[in-house]
């Protein structure tokens, strides 16, 4: 069992934020994927499914960013495993829009959600870091309003591009081929 964490926050008026592209690419795995319906546990909405021969439990916490770690702990302790089976999908300024990269560790870059998993179990989970870009450089002050932004229109094309390829090679990610997950994720995204 994998367990893959999409991170947002909970509620009809974040649905579009780019915070909660974790959440979206969650929901597009589970519906390209067939998994079973989202039920809740572990203070999260949670789906089951296979990506070809592995069994993978998706998990969208739903305590808000800044305790994600408390369900993401939650679903571990349950499933008695360790932390190279968790992997967090999350939104990263500091990579283009519409971008995927996959890293084991590393720091936190202010985000909260990734915080509280840290804070909880360690930086030593893989995360599929995707970008939503930088408002500009030396912009503190635009930060929080475009993280906590809606995506515009304009971008919910290129946005479904890269949540469709996303889960159209989830597969690689989950037989643990990250290069070739970036790579075909990327084709896809220059083929649209």
């Amino acid at each position: 069992m994998q367990i893959w964490t999409g991170l947002g926050n909970p509620g009809a008026q974040y649905a579009l934020h780019r915070h909660n592209v974790g959440f979206m690419a969650a929901d597009v795995i589970a519906e390209a994927h067939g998994f079973s319906p989202w039920q809740k546990k572990f203070r999260s909405l949670t789906a089951e499914g296979r990506l070809g021969r592995y069994r993978v439990l998706l998990v969208k916490p739903q305590t808000y960013m800044n305790d994600s770690g408390d369900a993401v702990q939650q679903a571990l302790r349950f499933f008695k495993l360790d932390l190279d089976a968790l992997t967090v999908f999350h939104d990263e300024l500091d990579l283009a829009p519409f971008k995927v990269k996959v890293k084991v560790g590393g720091g936190t870059a202010g985000h909260n959600g990734l915080r509280s998993i840290d804070a909880h179990l360690g930086p030593d989970f893989r995360r599929v870091r995707i970008g939503i870009g930088h408002p500009g450089p030396g912009r503190k002050d635009l930060v929080t309003p475009h993280v906590l932004g809606n995506y515009a229109r304009a971008e919910l094309e290129p946005l479904s591009d890269m949540l469709a390829a996303l889960a159209a090679e989830a597969e690689w990610l989950a037989a643990g081929d990250d290069a070739r997950f970036m790579s075909e994720v990327a084709r896809r995204m220059h083929d649209e």
